[in-house]
């Protein structure tokens, strides 16, 4: 079977003082930093190393400093096998696109710039925050949330959900909590992912307007619901879309046991998504770049990852759906072997159904769903590949 890396960017709330220092160090490093600097009109090199954590808590500091780190830590890891997948929680999300080829490093610098600026102009009409829930039933968790009059902003599985809302509605939150979990306060300025945030979307709209996406080959697992996401212009609507809507984590997760993945490696300033992953999914192999002692072992795994696809090549491919729709599964559907344009999976929509087909020969490795189930656009439907796959 393929060994299959993916590739995490952490969001806001991962930053601390200096803690891009270490990394300036590296050969490359510096260079890089500036360059995304230039492009985000933000001293990154100043904010990383030297500003306060209260400081760096600005939006629109930490925005483009946490995509810059991501981007130029992936950097020193060198080259990635084509197979790795990309997930990035929140504005993690825009280096997770860029990383895939997406977006360009400088546009996106331009684009995270921007949302930070608006976001944190939305912040500052109204004092607002977000706070983790941790522990408890989901569905008490929800409850209270609702009942406090904030949002679950981030579904990040393994018993936490992180609620958003004003400070009124935080407190009240605080000041009862969902039975059997406790409530922790986020050093982030405002209640991102919610309709309070929906001057900055507008403005992070209009910015993106000129904006050409590119399709990506690898992809990438979208926050609103863990879709990998080939499509460049429909990632882009997703990245401006989830500034109001909630970060599905968990979604991603579930889709990145979907996909087979074994192993991941968090991009600088690692530490956050690893650790989820290892409450929800233990014995899966992770390493969090949390400072350049720890890139021999994310080249480890990655050396790892490129002799499996040398020694296999070529691998495996997805087919995905074309719609939004139920799966039918050819009756017909025994051979795993595929001449071109056979069919592997059926997806009923509302206008017909549609035929999702081999486009090279090779051999069915496995189907992601079975027949009845409920598939949105850009779902992944099977796994194919050559005889050596």
């Amino acid at each position: 079977m393929s060994r299959v890396l993916a590739v995490l960017a952490p969001g806001q709330g991962a930053q601390r003082k200096g803690f891009l220092a270490p990394w300036l160090d590296e050969p490359g490093i510096r260079a890089i930093i500036e360059q995304l600097a230039d492009a985000a009109e933000t001293n990154l090199v100043a904010a990383g190393t030297i500003m306060s954590d209260s400081d760096i808590a600005d939006t629109a500091i930490a925005q483009p400093l946490l995509v810059a780190a991501n981007l130029a830590s992936a950097g020193a890891l060198g080259s990635l096998p084509a197979a790795t997948m990309y997930a990035g929680h929140s504005v993690g999300e825009f280096a997770a696109a860029t990383l895939a080829g997406i977006l360009d490093p400088a546009t996106a610098m331009r684009l995270i710039a921007v949302r930070g600026r608006a976001m944190a102009a939305a912040s500052r009409r109204q004092p607002s925050g977000m706070a983790a829930v941790l522990g408890g039933a989901e569905a008490d968790v929800l409850t209270a949330i609702d009942r406090a009059g904030c949002v679950a902003a981030n579904y990040n599985g393994a018993g936490q959900i992180v609620a958003a809302g004003t400070a009124a509605a935080l407190d009240r939150l605080g000041a009862e909590p969902p039975v059997g979990a406790r409530v922790r306060r986020l050093p982030v300025a405002g209640a991102f992912h919610t309709d309070l945030m929906r001057s900055a979307q507008i403005t992070l709209a209009e910015e993106a307007e000129w904006v050409s996406p590119a399709d990506s080959t690898s992809g990438v697992l979208s926050n609103q619901d863990g879709t990998l996401v080939t499509d460049g212009e429909a990632m882009l609507a997703r990245l401006i879309a989830q500034v109001c809507q909630p970060v599905r984590w968990d979604a991603c997760t579930n889709t990145l046991v979907t996909l087979g993945v074994t192993a991941v490696i968090e991009l600088a300033p690692g530490g956050t998504l690893t650790g989820m992953l290892r409450r929800s999914l233990p014995g899966l192999p992770a390493v969090a770049l949390r400072s350049p002692d720890d890139l021999p072992a994310a080249r480890e795994l990655i050396a790892e990852h490129a002799e499996e696809i040398i020694g296999s090549a070529p691998s495996w491919r997805l087919l995905i759906a074309p719609e939004g729709g139920t799966v039918r599964i050819p009756e017909t559907r025994t051979n795993p072997m595929l001449a071109v344009g056979d069919v592997v999976v059926h997806v009923a929509t509302r206008s017909g159904q549609l035929a999702v087909a081999a486009a090279e020969p090779g051999r069915l490795i496995e189907l992601l769903v079975h027949d009845g189930d409920p598939v949105s656009c850009g779902q992944p439907l099977a796994r194919v590949g050559t005889d050596q796959s």
